[in-house]
């Protein structure tokens, strides 16, 4: 059954179902505060996989792909599969957004599931199992927490702001700004994204090699919230590429995002039209 035919809400109400069920396969293997009880293998490049991500990985290609079959597949943890891009429908997914997280007993690991329609996000779920903290964005129908919407904070400008991300851009944005919130990193880019939507961040930094499945649903979910996610061009990420591979980005509200963009760059810049 298409996209076109079956509502997004069954759709959406679908992939809530399938967060939670995913949720539930990795949870067993998380210990809080201590390293997990799951198989650990390391990638090539050095990167920890482990069974849950593996386990909830093959549950949601099942559960997805039954839900839209003619819906092709891009997912961390499965072999890319070129077909995608001739697909109008991509299903986008990370089965555990920081796994190094999950691995040591940090909180902050998430499930992240988009839906691209033409290459644009039009759902997206980020689900954080250890927090009982479900995320979602439709285009054109707002973001919401645990089914509460949700909006970016009124924060009208950085200096003082919130920041999270990795420290060499955190530093690169003291140095333009001046005093800010240092937060502690999280670990999930997801996460970090959507707690911005969430009106807890103010300015999320995003270092090279994001994947598509890092960002996607959490780029929808900001966007829906008031929010934009871009390069430091002002270019909003473009999805279902052949190297579905990103350079560095930046996260805020869409009233920060040009004074970011200024301070990031050492020079003002337009950011596209959200």
């Amino acid at each position: 059954m298409s996209a076109n035919t079956r509502s997004m809400e069954v759709i959406a109400s679908a992939m809530r179902d399938a967060a939670r069920e995913a949720g539930e396969i990795a949870s067993p293997f998380f210990r809080r505060g201590e390293k997990t009880t799951a198989r650990i293998w390391s990638k090539a490049g050095g990167s920890p996989v482990t069974e849950a991500d593996v386990g909830v990985d093959a549950f949601l290609k099942i559960r997805l792909s039954s839900l839209l079959p003619e819906a092709a597949w891009l997912s961390e943890e499965t072999v890319d599969n070129p077909v995608r891009l001739e697909h109008r429908l991509v299903w986008i997914v990370d089965p555990i957004d920081g796994t190094r997280a999950f691995l040591n007993g940090h909180e902050d690991w998430s499930i992240s599931i988009a839906l691209l329609v033409d290459g644009e996000p039009h759902l997206g779920i980020v689900y954080a199992p250890a927090l009982d903290a479900l995320y979602e964005g439709r285009a054109g129908g707002g973001a919401s927490l645990n089914a509460d919407a949700i909006a970016v904070s009124p924060a009208g400008a950085l200096r003082g702001a919130r920041v999270a991300g990795p420290q060499p851009l955190v530093d690169t944005l003291t140095r333009s700004v001046g005093v800010m919130e240092l937060l502690p990193k999280i670990p999930s880019l997801a996460l970090r994204v959507v707690r911005i939507a969430a009106g807890e961040v103010d300015v999320g930094l995003v270092s090279s090699n994001a994947r598509d499945w890092d960002i996607a649903a959490a780029d929808l979910i900001l966007r829906e919230a008031g929010g934009t996610l871009s390069d430091q061009a002002g270019a909003r990420p473009v999805y279902n590429r052949d190297d579905p591979v990103h350079g560095e980005l930046l996260a805020s509200s869409n009233s920060l995002h040009p004074s970011l963009i200024e301070a990031m760059t050492g020079r003002a810049r337009r950011t596209q039209a959200v």
